[in-house]
């Protein structure tokens, strides 16, 4: 029997396989990993909760290029709807599926209590505190783009959602990283991870940062970063929230002291709100490269989860 990993968090890796996966999205980005079906014979269940476009594509894909059969469920198809437990829907699954990769709008808790078994691998593809497919497919783009990960710029503008908690995990593992998010009052990064960004950026020689303002930005930047304003299955309880978000659009004026840098956004984008469409479509992005890479970083993904 094959052994399982589960990816609920990218804390969930240590740095070898996070490297790992990085590498091997952008060798699957760049044409040079071959043709391979190691998954050939596997059945992988894709479970969406939510609305889902690129990631639901992405894994779905991903499978069959690597030879694997899925079965998809939508929000209404699973009997956690009727009251069954996540702990037996785990059980149940993992004697018919080999992977599941499920989104949800939930807690991690949920998908900890599907991976309490060592049958089927369990791979979160969004949840509302986190977002780890994500960050892999972030630092897939930035390996392709720059050829490295370590001593990147890079600024995050925006809300500090599940996005940039993923980010914050996966970028100050890497060596000379200055990552800086301008969060709007508010709507920082959720504490917890605030901590254990700040205390991997020490252990790993990187430098975190996040502050509530636009101004006195970093020039000199690699990435400019940003994410939607109203991130898919969540409501902000503030009716003014617009207001506060404003200052924190991504226009041209943060080129004028970074003219190198690219831009990136995780999509779907909302131009003129997050982003103006000048910036959005214009030289400097790479985003829709980065939507690919989706693919590529979910097959990496699907490699590595069972062994």
């Amino acid at each position: 029997m094959a052994s399982v990993r589960h990816l609920i968090s990218i804390d969930d890796l240590d740095d070898v396989d996070l490297y790992a996966l990085v590498a091997r999205g952008a060798e699957f980005s760049a044409g040079t990993a071959g043709r391979p079906e190691p998954r050939s014979g596997d059945i992988v269940g894709v479970y969406f909760s939510k609305t889902s476009t690129r990631t639901r594509t992405a894994f779905s894909s991903g499978a069959l290029r690597l030879g694997a059969r899925i079965i998809a469920y939508g929000p209404g198809d699973l009997q956690l709807n009727t009251g069954e437990t996540s702990e037996d829907t785990g059980r149940v699954m993992s004697g018919m599926l080999d992977v599941l990769v499920a989104r949800t709008a939930g807690d991690p808790a949920e998908m900890r209590a599907w991976a309490a078994q060592q049958r089927m691998a369990v791979i979160n593809a969004m949840c509302a505190d986190e977002h780890p497919t994500q960050a892999l497919t972030d630092l897939t783009t930035l390996r392709r783009q720059f050829g490295r990960v370590e001593g990147l710029r890079v600024l995050y503008v925006g809300e500090g959602n599940n996005t940039a908690s993923a980010l914050s995990l996966a970028l100050t593992r890497f060596p000379g990283v200055e990552f800086e998010l301008r969060t709007p009052p508010g709507y920082g990064l959720d504490p917890s991870y605030r901590e254990r960004a700040a205390a991997q950026a020490a252990r790993y020689g990187a430098v975190f940062r996040e502050r509530h303002d636009m101004t006195d930005l970093p020039g000199g930047l690699d990435v400019v970063y940003t994410t939607r304003w109203q991130t898919t299955g969540t409501s902000k309880p503030d009716p003014d929230w617009r207001t506060v978000f404003a200052p924190f659009q991504v226009t041209e004026a943060l080129w004028e002291t970074s003219p190198k840098a690219v831009f990136m956004h995780d999509l779907p984008a909302h131009r003129g709100d997050e982003v103006t469409a000048e910036v959005l479509d214009g030289p400097a992005s790479i985003a829709f490269e980065q939507a690919e890479n989706k693919m590529h970083s979910a097959m990496a993904v699907l490699e590595w989860c069972r062994t």
